[in-house]
């Protein structure tokens, strides 16, 4: 769940390793929070100008010298930078500095093993809405993660959208699957109905409005509700109507569910392939 702004002032010093969309993302929303920009330091080699222009409110941007302890370090880095990117943080990891990774398919023993030992290490897969603050994170924590320490990678975290945790990071897999690589199944399916539309004899112009704005106008209609997906489909469709002709089609042999199925198991496959 969100965090009240004002509890990010007590975070402490926060260093950010990567500052692209999503650190980006993290590091606006933080801000937005409470968070003083003098507790930032940020390790980026291609700033964006708005992380630039913090460096005025005190902002630290590839801080020279000795390394200072921080309270949390976030890796936001691309997973294919980890080899380079996380052995140089060793220096910056005190006893109780939470190391907070939002890398995909790079597990808590690969970082286990760049880091200090005993490095306490919560590994998250958040999703692209949390580039407006609507994401969607799945945490899972290392032993050493203590309950003060998990509570601050939830406030850190919810910053950019709401928070859930789980007990075994072999579900991170799955998680991937159905929230991480979820956005583009719904963009693809606003893409299929522009299509549709098209081949039903719409100008393509309207299709696509039509088809973008019933896309996110569900999904508000979806976050705001507290009634089963379930339920809401069937609140659309009317017994012999339109929908259900559509739905019987959709709901038949190989079908959507059929379809989504076998896609996130695909995925699922994938990302433990990437992890080892």
């Amino acid at each position: 769940m969100s965090r009240k702004p004002q509890q990010l002032k007590s975070i402490g010093s926060l260093l950010l390793v990567g500052a692209g969309k999503m650190g980006g993302a993290m590091l606006d929303g933080w801000l937005a929070r409470g968070l003083n920009p003098k507790r930032v330091a940020v390790i980026e080699p291609l700033p964006a100008t708005l992380v630039k222009r913090l460096t005025r409110r005190g902002l630290k941007l590839n801080p020279k010298g000795k390394p200072a302890q921080a309270a949390a370090i976030v890796i936001a880095v691309k997973p294919q930078t980890a080899p380079a990117a996380v052995p140089p943080l060793r220096s910056h990891v005190g006893k109780s500095t939470l190391v907070l990774s939002i890398m995909a398919g790079r597990t808590i023993s690969f970082l286990e093993k760049h880091l200090p030992p005993g490095t306490a290490i919560v590994r998250a897969m958040p999703n692209t809405p949390a580039s407006i603050g609507r994401g969607i994170t799945v945490a899972v924590a290392n032993p050493k993660v203590s309950a003060r320490q998990r509570k601050q990678a939830s406030d850190l975290l919810a910053a950019i959208g709401k928070v859930e945790w789980v007990g075994d990071e072999k579900l991170i897999d799955a998680v991937t699957a159905l929230s991480g690589s979820g956005p583009a199944y719904v963009f693809l399916l606003a893409e299929a109905m522009t299509k549709a539309g098209i081949a039903a004899g719409l100008p393509a112009a309207l299709a696509a409005r039509l088809a973008r704005e019933t896309v996110a106008g569900s999904g508000e209609l979806l976050h705001r509700s507290d009634l089963d997906t379930a339920i809401l489909r069937q609140n659309v469709t009317s017994p012999g109507g339109t929908t259900a002709a559509a739905l019987e089609v959709l709901m038949g042999t190989g079908g959507f569910d059929e379809l989504l199925t076998k896609a996130i198991a695909a995925a699922t496959r994938r990302s433990r392939e990437l992890a080892s």
